[in-house]
């Protein structure tokens, strides 16, 4: 029997993850799991043939650190998705490399000051009262803040880290934002996320709303066009995307540890345990 390990965080309290949901469908195709902490230090990542990232979602706070962490299981056995994925996809920065390569991404400043100068030029760039601030490392919206003021309060949050500021999109309220995910470059399933009442999140962490639906087919040539400009095919992704002008474009492009969803399509768990099958050869 093959053993793989979902790789996780010390405490999921709080969290949503249903990764559990694959454990008998990799069972009937004889792979043993066992999930475990990054910060685990009693185990060796050699016992497993495969680490499969799934739940560190707390890495962000500690970046280089998870990263080394990363390497050091890959040197051990395999990891999937690999840590030069993870490398490249950690930092927000890779949507503006597939920006300059063709692809929609929502509008974007990169590397400013937070300043109360800068705040009013960003408002008048995108022609938006109310912006999106948030860092190029982060995950869960930690540090995300919707702003239609310059708040002299976050300025210390972002004189220590990178950060990004967009256009508040009125279609997040109005309609939400698509995740479309796929394992072993096919595509699953889709779901729609929508923030709860007086929120911009769409994340159930902060009580967003999510509902299985079927993309347009718009929608699924988008994200396949996206992951088509990745060199290999990898054994999960999470294609985020949002209505904008009409087009779909990119939010984010979540390949180190997106929530699946399994629960929300009857046979996304069978179908994520047979590509990890697939990958062990």
């Amino acid at each position: 029997m093959s053993k793989i390990c979902f790789l996780s965080m010390d405490d999921l309290g709080g969290y949503v993850a249903d990764d559990d949901l694959a454990i008998e469908p990799l069972n009937e195709h004889g792979i043993a799991v066992e999930t475990l902490s990054w910060r685990q230090t009693t185990r060796e990542w050699s016992e497993f043939d495969l680490v499969v990232i799934r739940t560190p979602w707390d890495y962000q706070r500690e970046p280089s650190v998870f990263l080394e962490m990363l390497d050091a299981i890959e040197d051990k056995t395999r990891l999937a998705n690999p840590a030069s994925i993870a490398r490249w996809n950690f930092d927000k920065h890779y949507l503006l490399e597939l920006h300059l390569d063709g692809i929609e991404i929502v509008p974007t400043i990169w590397d400013a000051a937070y300043t109360a100068d800068n705040f009013a030029k960003w408002q008048d760039a995108f022609m938006s009262e109310t912006l999106i601030v948030k860092p190029t490392v982060s995950a869960t919206a930690e540090h995300t803040y919707k702003l239609s003021a310059f708040d002299a309060s976050f300025q210390s949050i972002f004189d220590e880290r990178s950060f990004l500021v967009q256009p508040f999109l009125e279609s997040i309220i109005t309609e939400g934002e698509f995740s479309l995910f796929f394992f072993n470059g096919e595509y699953s399933h889709t779901i729609l996320k929508a923030p709860k009442t007086d929120d911009f999140r769409v994340q159930e962490e902060h009580g967003g709303i999510i509902t299985a639906v079927r993309p347009e087919p718009t929608m699924l040539t988008t994200a396949t066009a996206i992951l088509g400009r990745l060199s290999e095919t990898l054994l999960y992704a999470r294609v985020d995307v949002v209505r904008y002008h009409g087009q779909f474009a990119l939010m984010e492009l979540e390949l180190i540890e997106p929530a699946l969803y399994l629960r929300m399509d009857d046979a996304a768990p069978r179908r994520f345990a047979r590509a990890i099958n697939e990958a062990l050869g």
